[in-house]
């Protein structure tokens, strides 16, 4: 069966169930927003966010980071925990991350708000200061250039048809890191744009898929 990233991860394991579903609202959705687990936090990112286009370099610089608190962990631990990572990272603003300290950086090693992860906090910080030094826009346009054709790539029915890594992604992680950005393999480079709308990963039935196209 094929592994998917994100909050897609979280969809049911069972064959049939991996196909858009319908939920009591009437409305068909992904499999993953109709998880019983974390099912209202899920189906208001699915419904509202997930696969919409980002722009903007801090706002992209957020959702990178997320992915990278992602790695390991279901999607649900980071998106309840959203709210406390965009306190303790002053709003994924690059400016002010950047000028973040090693004293910040044990701070945040003692913040319950967020994910204390040494390794990943240590990668944030130092993302921040690599996004720093590159002009307003370039960071967008640099991911944004790995975007493949959304018109003609073709819908997928079921999470079969998702995969982890693409080739796109795997350039993005490849590009990102000879600029000196950590924590960025193909698989959370995939994930960032899944979740930013490079790509539209809902499933063909699905009622989103439609906004995220015209987002």
């Amino acid at each position: 069966m094929t592994e998917v990233t994100g909050p897609a991860a979280a969809a049911p394991e069972t064959a049939a169930s991996r196909g858009v579903q319908t939920a009591p609202d009437g409305v068909p959705r992904c499999p993953w927003g109709m998880t019983s687990e974390g099912t209202a936090d899920y189906r208001r990112y699915h419904d509202t966010e997930w696969g919409r286009v980002v722009h903007g370099d801090d706002a992209l610089f957020e959702r990178m980071s997320l992915e990278a608190f992602q790695s390991g962990l279901s999607w649900l631990t980071i998106l309840r925990r959203r709210e406390g990572f965009r306190a303790a990272f002053a709003g994924f603003r690059i400016a002010e991350v950047a000028r973040f300290t090693e004293a910040d950086a044990e701070r945040l090693l003692g913040d319950v708000g967020i994910i204390r992860n040494r390794a990943k906090i240590a990668a944030v910080l130092a993302n921040a200061k690599v996004a720093a030094t590159l002009a307003p826009g370039e960071l967008d346009a640099l991911i944004w250039s790995h975007a493949p054709d959304r018109v003609t790539r073709p819908a997928p029915r079921t999470l079969d048809d998702l995969q982890p890594v693409t080739p796109e992604s795997t350039a993005l992680a490849r590009e990102l890191k000879k600029r000196g950005f950590r924590f960025v393999g193909p698989t959370t480079a995939y994930a960032t744009m899944q979740a930013c709308g490079l790509v539209n990963d809902h499933l063909a039935d699905c009622a989103a898929r439609a906004a995220a196209e015209q987002s």
